[in-house]
């Protein structure tokens, strides 16, 4: 029988964790967008040729807010494609705390965090070597295009609510999204059950993979937990593991459809996390890493 109220409950918790990272975010952005001007946000932008590698060790931390603001930032040109890349692929979601409560050993436990992290600042930077470039003009474009006076935006009369209404107002509508979705989708999961999704992934040599990347793109923390529960029993290689977590970015991905109006380009940037998180998965297997863990 199906435990509704529990359902509720832990989806409505899932998404108040995120409500400190979502309000700071947007106060942020709005701060910037009021008091800043576009040559500060300029800056900034300029400044994220490293930003696979704060990306990358940022979302290591096991909070989906990270992911979250990610998202929210990369709406709003601030961080570049790479930067993104890097969170959603290094966010350990609830990984970090499973292992930990089921004492799986600091050095297996730093040796996965490293891997996760590595891999985010390395696809990063390829992203941005390959994507950069284009934004950047098209960035240019837009400032060239603009009135003199955009830049400015009223700086002198911002007031201190001006930053907040909106925000609070923003924080509201994505807690809404969020906490409708992730009952949906737990219920789903609870409907289906863990046994049917192992049953999908074990002994399947890359459609194993293919199978635990799809799983990780599920924007609930519940997919992450039974993913890295089902590797801890030994149920999976290492390698599948990693592809259904490494492409798991909590609701990051769920909040970028949410505040990103460009459609395409999300349903790219999905595609190409789980092209990344499912080779990465397979050279992981096939390339002998396991034997280190």
């Amino acid at each position: 029988m199906l435990d509704i109220s529990g359902i509720i409950l832990d989806s409505f918790m899932d998404a108040v964790r995120l409500l400190p990272f979502l309000f700071l975010t947007y106060a942020v952005m709005e701060y910037m967008e009021h008091k800043m001007g576009e040559k500060a946000k300029a800056a900034i932008e300029k400044s994220g040729r490293f930003g696979p590698v704060y990306g990358a060790v940022f979302g290591v931390f096991p909070q989906c807010g990270f992911s979250a603001a990610a998202s929210n930032l990369y709406a709003g040109g601030i961080i570049t494609p790479g930067t993104l890349a890097a969170v959603f692929l290094s966010t350990s979601d609830e990984m970090l705390p499973i292992l930990i409560s089921e004492q799986a050993g600091i050095s297996v436990i730093l040796k996965l965090l490293a891997i996760k992290m590595l891999i985010g600042m390395a696809a990063g930077f390829l992203v941005d070597l390959f994507i950069r470039r284009k934004r950047k003009m098209e960035h240019m474009q837009d400032v060239k295009e603009a009135e003199p006076g955009d830049a400015h935006m009223g700086g002198q009369h911002f007031r201190g609510m001006d930053m907040v209404r909106p925000a609070l107002l923003h924080t509201i509508q994505v807690f809404l999204f969020i906490l409708l979705f992730s009952f949906v989708l737990s219920l789903a999961i609870e409907i289906v059950g863990e046994d049917f999704l192992a049953g999908l992934i074990l002994g399947k040599p890359v459609i194993g993979h293919l199978i635990a990347g799809l799983v990780g793109l599920v924007p609930n923390c519940a997919a992450s937990v039974i993913i890295t529960q089902l590797y801890l029993e030994g149920l999976m290689s290492l390698g599948v593991m990693m592809a259904g977590l490494l492409v798991g970015s909590g609701v990051g991905l769920l909040v970028l459809f949410r505040v990103n109006r460009n459609i395409k380009e999300n349903a790219g940037i999905m595609c190409l996390l789980y092209a990344i998180s499912v080779t990465a998965g397979v050279l992981l297997d096939f390339g002998g890493i396991a034997a280190f863990i």
